[in-house]
């Protein structure tokens, strides 16, 4: 007897977390993605803010296609770098808590450098956390968790 192809979707009892991930640093995006993954966690990389407006259909351009497969581009988590090149990810945090669409949507901001005052900037302006850079598995797990308690 064959099983359905369905079970592996309902596999964990929730839908599957899609995370999008901004960073500049190819090494850190990539380290990101693998512990998101490892937590069966959906990934999208972005190599910047610019790029992740883009994809999150709030782009200077958009594209008609935006509207048309926003559904399954739907995202339950941003998770990007503050320190970036052209657009900074505290500028990326205010566009997403501006849309009327995202602004729902948590965003994490994550840095090498622990600076007081910029972490509050963030937290104030609506991120949902700011974490250390490099991040851990623990660190993906307890966010993870937090976002499955915030959505349930």
């Amino acid at each position: 007897m064959e099983m359905g192809y369905d079970d592996d979707d309902h596999h964990h009892g929730h839908e599957e977390l899609h995370v999008l991930a901004v960073d500049d640093n190819l090494i850190d995006r990539k380290l990101v993605e693998k512990l998101l993954k490892i937590s069966s966690c959906k990934v999208t990389t972005a190599e910047n803010a610019i790029r992740a407006l883009e994809y999150l259909g709030l782009g200077d351009h958009n594209q008609h296609i935006d509207t048309l497969t926003n559904n399954n581009l739907k995202v339950n988590l941003i998770i990007t770098d503050y320190c970036m090149p052209g657009m900074t990810g505290f500028e990326l945090l205010k566009k997403v808590k501006e849309s009327s669409n995202l602004k729902e949507v948590p965003v994490v901001i994550m840095s090498s450098e622990n600076i007081p005052t910029r972490i509050n900037k963030c937290l104030a302006s609506g991120a949902q956390m700011f974490m250390q850079k490099p991040l851990k598995l623990s660190d993906v797990e307890k966010l993870k968790c937090h976002l499955m308690n915030c959505r349930s």
